[in-house]
């Protein structure tokens, strides 16, 4: 699946996949800049709760993108499928500058919405400029690639991702949630031993990867974005390994990046905080 068409003016909007977690309370400069990149005063933001199951969720993420200065901020109650159909649903998210997924369960997010008017509205929003973002579940199904299930472990092994379609807003990354906090870097690895074209991301909790429309990632949060980059790969054994088994791969490039860094997703260059 290839990102949407660009609008008229030919500029994406942001992408923004959150690790989860991130801060409501003391220090909201997550949410907060979203709002701002959304419009601020006249942002429309448009809380799309699919992922989880508890009831407050979509409620809870209004109340706090109106209390961070959005204009106007609202949920959509898509909780099944005949709900992604409902045109009245559909044209109330047609109205967004923003769209936020919450955390839960990816693939809730992706058994409801494939496929229906709201994923195709969703690309097509971002594509004409609206900032699309989401926490942990909400993170991982905006690529085109989504890690659906894996093993925890430092070392990549045959088998330890499930990998599924996400709404493919962008095939420039592979992300992953919880990063640092469940000991993610085995599976991240292992999803681009599959795929060696795209660029992973592990996204540690209370922190953002702030795609901008010319592919430049900003970090905003406490903790820091891993970008893992094979597009040096000299060798991966992905094809030839047993289930279970240790993978080889060599010339794998690994950037820490915490808040103030930047990442270069053309260039694939990373650029320390300032100062």
């Amino acid at each position: 699946m290839s990102p949407a068409k660009l609008g008229p003016d030919g500029r994406r909007g942001w992408i923004v996949p959150v690790g989860g977690a991130e801060e409501k309370i003391s220090d909201q400069r997550i949410l907060k800049r979203f709002a701002e990149i959304a419009g601020g005063a006249d942002a429309v933001i448009a809380v799309i709760p699919t992922a989880s199951e508890l009831p407050d969720t979509g409620p809870r993420y209004q109340a706090l993108f109106e209390e961070l200065g959005a204009g106007e901020a609202y949920w959509l109650p898509f909780f099944d499928r005949a709900d992604a159909e409902n045109d009245g649903l559909v044209t109330q998210l047609e109205r967004a500058t923003g769209v936020f997924f919450t955390g839960g369960n990816q693939l809730r997010i992706a058994t409801i919405l494939g496929g229906t008017p709201v994923a195709k509205l969703v690309r097509r929003l971002s594509a004409d400029g609206a900032i699309v973002g989401g926490t942990s579940a909400g993170a991982a199904i905006l690529p085109e690639h989504m890690i659906a299930h894996g093993a925890s472990g430092a070392s990549p092994t045959a088998g330890m991702v499930q990998l599924s379609p996400g709404l493919g807003l962008t095939n420039r990354v592979v992300v992953d949630q919880h990063f640092r906090q469940r000991d993610r870097l085995g599976r991240l690895l292992t999803a681009l031993a599959y795929n060696p074209f795209a660029i992973g991301l592990g996204l540690d909790e209370d922190t953002g990867a702030f795609i901008d429309p010319d592919a430049v990632l900003h970090v905003v949060g406490s903790g820091a974005v891993t970008v893992v980059d094979v597009s040096q790969l000299g060798h991966s054994s992905i094809a030839d390994t047993p289930q279970g088994a240790p993978i080889c791969m060599t010339n794998v490039r690994l950037h820490l990046l915490p808040h103030g860094a930047t990442f270069d997703l053309h260039h694939r260059t990373a650029t320390p905080p300032p100062g």
